[in-house]
């Protein structure tokens, strides 16, 4: 069963964010095995002779502490108590988004009254009747939420337990989620003055009505997006509605965003920071980081509506703006919904919890053993944070909890059980753009504790959201220029050095350097000889924590089991000192990844997405003008540039326009060629040879690939 004791009185996020934990235990990787004993995860290639842990240790440690979570309630499924069945009944409500209360029940007979059966129902069963009321007599209209759902679960004592005897899973009616009642009253969309109470359960309706409906801001947001849309043709945006037809999401994303997701979409991060305060505003965005280190935006939305299907709708979306090219890696807050979502769109992509949202838990979770034990928190951030093999950080985690007496800490056990959906070091063989362990993307808090509180507007948020990233383009464009016309400054005579500082942007390359500088500290030894030759590489005053380096004399090509150029995409002290060891002077130029070059968007860097992005281009209208948007946008960036290249780019996109409203007649008549005679007979070398049949979406690339240079290809 779930734990009882973590759901605290006014803490149901931690509760909730424990029991997701405890259900994803057995949960590995694709491709993984979830080991529950340290020091047996084979994930770690490393040879370390001193400080193993015994299996048997291991196993005292990570014990199973929950049974089997059934997400769906079925027949016959028992239960400790009543209170353990409203609890079940409570999370499975919430994960579909549907209020829910107890309906009836029944005490047993006789001298001392027992409790013997309970029915949970769903907060719209039955159906309201208005009672007569006397005439001149006048009582104030009730808002009904009935509407004779028949959904419900009953559970019957029988000795000890508690059995579902009755089950009704379905309903006449929309689900939806209904847990922001807090901050949607605080922020204006419910009115404070007025004395209204609001069952935060059956409240959904009247919320979704008060924060888009009438006297809502749902016309402004429509207006703002019209707006943006006149402005720049690429504005993308979407809207999600109810049976009802009201709104209850939306989505939107510029051009400049969409651009960067062409350069930078690699790695995003889904942000949901407004959970943190209850009553913030539900905003959330897709964001990365580019060639300087910066945050940048993806797209945006508002999220009234938290089920699985509305973040389904919101991910599928925000894919199509993107032009359907999924990112390699996604970080997100720990939801079951959201988790559940991301398996269905995003099946390649590998999903990460955010380890600095659990370390953030984490102090309100274990603030009672912090208060007992005032270090504790700083040695356990440390072995999450430093650790730099699993070996290690599974040796640290188990000498923690055995001086702190904490194996049997439910949150610690949860988050170990977990370690392979949030831990990094798991995940180091994927790309995820983190240069340092400490390395952290600035999150929408910053922007909230700036330009928001309780009394703020949509209307003024957007536009205070749209100054703050003007103020972004700006830091780009001033980070691109301090690149361009400063220097570093070198800390030594190698080549290596010389040639990392000309080909990275400015911030990369202070990474790249404190690399190349930390591997002069480090010792390499030969272990196998030949034209693959292998190397151990330790620092000189931890012989114990070492790495082996795979070096490809031919090609001049390494690998380490670090694994650091996979998850960031900058070589790794390791591979430097055994380039420095066989006086290697130049890096090879695949080691660059243009992401983080000061030539990052001089095309489209993910060139091996580009196929696909034009296999999918034609399966729909809409996906069809993205593409030619994400063209479009390229040209005019190009365009821009100088006087005599935005003549060459509007002379281009004047002959690509005659091109297509040619092939536009051309295929006008053959449709009405097709009309008169459909039994004319057309050869295959014909029809192939036919110009007037060509796409015109063809040629307007083509038109295009002139104007930009033979190194341009289309998204």
């Amino acid at each position: 069963m779930f734990m009882e004791g973590a759901r605290a009185e006014g803490d149901e996020l931690i509760a909730d964010y424990v029991e997701c934990l405890m259900s994803l235990d057995t949960n590995a990787r694709p491709g993984e095995t979830d080991h529950q004993v340290i020091g047996n995860s084979g994930q770690e290639s490393t040879s370390i002779s001193a400080q193993t842990i015994e299996h048997t240790e291991a196993k005292d440690l990570v014990t199973a502490v929950v049974g089997d979570v059934k997400q769906e309630p079925y027949l016959g499924m028992e239960f400790d108590s009543d209170e353990a069945a409203k609890t079940f009944y409570n999370d499975y409500a919430r994960r579909l988004g549907f209020p829910f209360r107890v309906g009836r029940s029944r005490r047993s007979k006789g001298v001392q009254e027992v409790l013997i059966m309970k029915r949970f129902v769903c907060s719209k069963e039955g159906v309201y009747r208005k009672k007569p009321t006397n005439e001149g007599t006048r009582k104030r209209e009730r808002i009904s939420m009935r509407e004779g759902c028949k959904a419900m679960m009953e559970v019957i004592r029988e000795s000890n337990r508690w059995v579902v005897t009755k089950l009704e899973k379905a309903h006449n009616h929309h689900l939806g989620t209904c847990s922001r009642v807090g901050y949607l009253r605080a922020r204006g969309f419910i009115d404070t003055a007025e004395k209204i109470s609001i069952v935060a359960s059956d409240a959904m309706s009247l919320l979704r009505q008060n924060a888009f409906g009438e006297g809502g801001d749902a016309q402004g947001l429509l207006d703002y997006f019209k707006k943006m849309q006149a402005q720049s043709s690429a504005f993308f945006y979407a809207i999600q509605v109810d049976n009802n037809s009201c709104l209850t999401n939306a989505f939107w994303a510029d051009s400049r965003a969409r651009s960067a997701y062409s350069y930078f979409g690699d790695t995003v991060t889904f942000d949901t920071t407004y959970k943190k305060n209850k009553y913030m505003m539900p905003f959330v965005t897709f964001s990365g980081v580019n060639h300087h280190l910066q945050p940048v935006i993806f797209g945006c939305a508002l999220l009234i509506d938290e089920t699985e299907f509305s973040f389904i709708w919101l991910f599928e979306t925000w894919l199509a703006a993107m032009g359907g090219r999924p990112p390699v890696s996604l970080v997100t807050d720990q939801n079951r919904a959201m988790a559940a979502a991301i398996a269905k769109v995003f099946p390649n992509t590998c999903h990460r919890f955010c380890k600095w949202l659990i370390l953030s838990r984490s102090k309100q979770k274990l603030a009672h053993v912090y208060s007992a034990h005032p270090t504790l928190r700083a040695e356990l951030e440390k072995c999450v944070i430093e650790s730099e093999t699993v070996r290690y950080f599974e040796t640290c985690w188990v000498s923690i909890l055995d001086k702190y007496d904490l194996r049997k800490n439910t949150w610690l056990q949860a988050l170990f059980n977990i370690r392979q959906r949030w831990l990094p070091l798991y995940m180091k063989d994927t790309f995820f753009a983190e240069m340092s362990p400490t390395q952290k993307l600035e999150t929408m808090n910053e922007f909230y504790k700036k330009y928001f509180n309780t009394k703020t507007s949509l209307k003024v948020f957007l536009t205070q959201f749209d100054l703050s990233m003007e103020n972004r383009y700006d830091e780009e464009l001033q980070a691109d220029s301090f690149t361009l016309c400063t220097k570093p400054l070198l800390k030594t005579a190698s080549p290596i050095e010389k040639q990392a500082a000309e080909t990275y942007t400015r911030m990369v390359f202070e990474k790249f350097q404190e690399e190349f500088v930390e591997s002069l500290g480090y010792s390499v030894y030969k272990i196998k000889d030949g034209t693959i030759s292998k190397f151990t590489v330790a620092r000189d005053e931890d012989a114990l924590e070492s790495f082996i380096v795979t070096y490809d004399t031919a090609k001049g090509t390494a690998s380490c089991s670090c694994q650091h150029f996979e998850f960031s995409g900058i070589l790794c002290r390791h591979v430097l000192g055994v380039f420095l060891m066989v006086d290697l002077h130049m890096v090879p130029e695949e080691y660059f990844l243009k992401r983080w070059t000061r030539n990052a968007k001089s095309d489209v860097s993910l060139d091996d997405c580009s196929d696909e992005l034009q296999s999918n281009s034609h399966e729909s209208i809409i996906s069809r003008y993205n593409d030619l948007c994400h063209d479009a946008i390229k040209c005019a960036e190009k365009g821009a540039s100088s006087m005599e290249i935005y003549k060459a780019a509007k002379d281009a996109l004047q002959k690509a326009f005659a091109e297509i409203a040619i092939v536009e007649k051309s295929a006008s008549r053959g449709e009405q060629r097709d009309a008169i005679n459909i039994n004319e007979e057309i050869t295959v070398d014909e029809a192939m040879t036919d110009q007037s049949l060509q796409d015109p979406e063809r040629k307007v690339t083509n038109l295009l690939g002139h104007l930009l240079g033979s190194t341009w290809s289309p998204m």
